[in-house]
């Protein structure tokens, strides 16, 4: 089987720090280049912690580019409260000496790596969505150049995680956002409608917390900043898999059990909705009579006992990998 070759882009607070050491545990996987995002920690912060998630998945080849370190058209909001300070509830390991990003910026690292593995690349993209928009505005044939976009982000049901109506990811770039749902790349949009239920409850926590891998030892160690926040907003103890969910997708799409496809924008103008996704459901533009917009496979069941229990086989294990470009 060819390996899956995958472009890293997010915001490395504790979720993408979970889905990208899952992913480089996963042996059919090639991760061509990881790119960092403002969000839930500083640019700069999450380049470090995705060079330190790098190394511990034995991925220390893999180049680790800082992106943009604000939004295109608002300032820029950093999420310490859900993900501490650093980005990693305070725990984030120290670098080893001579671990330095990219010289490149990540919106350039895209163009570039698409343009050298053309329709061979799945971006799975965790953060705020600006640096795919900056690459769009570098070169917009990179949309007609991937093989899909994954996303976490955005929610259509259920309510926004920022405000009433808007998800953090999209709430923190809305235009960027905008830009990427209306280019030609094939986007599959893996939200809050599926990541709130895909849950780690507390049998879930013991296996990492009695895990004695390295990879299991980090992860509980980060954990800990998170799981207070949502034991102090929700009713039941534990975390969702937010991040974990869309690389997952990216992977095995037989994890979805549930999508519908529509053209989706992203409002601009309303203060209170701002961030919120549009998503036109009339019935002669899901048959694709108006094609103003692409269409966005937007997912709406997960196969929620599959993926955790497939999370944590492969985030627990260790690396199984030979790459180490």
């Amino acid at each position: 089987m060819p390996a899956i070759k995958l472009i890293l882009d997010g915001d490395y607070g504790i979720d993408d720090a979970l889905a990208g050491l899952y992913l480089c545990h996963q042996p059919e996987v090639e991760i061509l280049a990881v790119g960092t995002v403002h969000g839930n920690a500083t640019a700069d912060a999450a380049a470090k912690n995705a060079l330190s998630v790098m190394d511990l998945g034995g991925r220390p080849g893999v180049p680790v580019a800082v992106g943009a370190r604000r939004p295109l058209a608002q300032p820029v909001d950093i999420s310490a409260i859900v993900h501490g300070e650093d980005g990693l509830g305070g725990r984030a390991p120290r670098l080893r000496s001579g671990r330095e990003p990219s010289d490149i910026p990540a919106a350039l690292q895209i163009v570039q790596t698409v343009l050298d593995h053309p329709g061979e690349c799945t971006i799975v993209a965790t953060g705020p969505l600006t640096n795919l928009a900056l690459a769009l505005m570098l070169e917009p044939d990179v949309a007609l150049m991937v093989e899909k976009v994954v996303l976490m982000g955005g929610t259509v049901d259920h309510p926004g995680n920022i405000s009433p109506y808007a998800e953090a990811n999209i709430a923190h770039d809305p235009e960027a956002a905008k830009l990427v749902f209306e280019s030609p790349w094939p986007v599959t949009q893996v939200g809050l409608d599926v990541t709130m239920s895909a849950w780690l409850g507390p049998q879930e926590l013991e296996r990492i917390e009695r895990s004695q891998t390295s990879a299991g030892r980090f992860c509980w160690d980060i954990l800990q900043h998170y799981l207070q926040f949502y034991s102090s907003r929700h009713r039941r103890p534990g975390c969702p898999l937010h991040d974990p969910s869309a690389a997952l997708v990216a992977l095995d799409p037989s994890l979805v059990s549930g999508y519908f496809s529509a053209p989706v924008d992203v409002e601009l103008r309303s203060e209170i909705n701002r961030g919120m996704l549009i998503v036109d459901r009339r019935e002669f533009a899901a048959e694709g009579r108006e094609p103003r917009m692409p269409h966005v496979d937007i997912v709406t069941e997960l196969e929620n006992e599959r993926l955790i229990s497939t999370f944590l086989d492969g985030l627990l294990a260790g690396p199984r990998t030979a790459q180490q470009r």
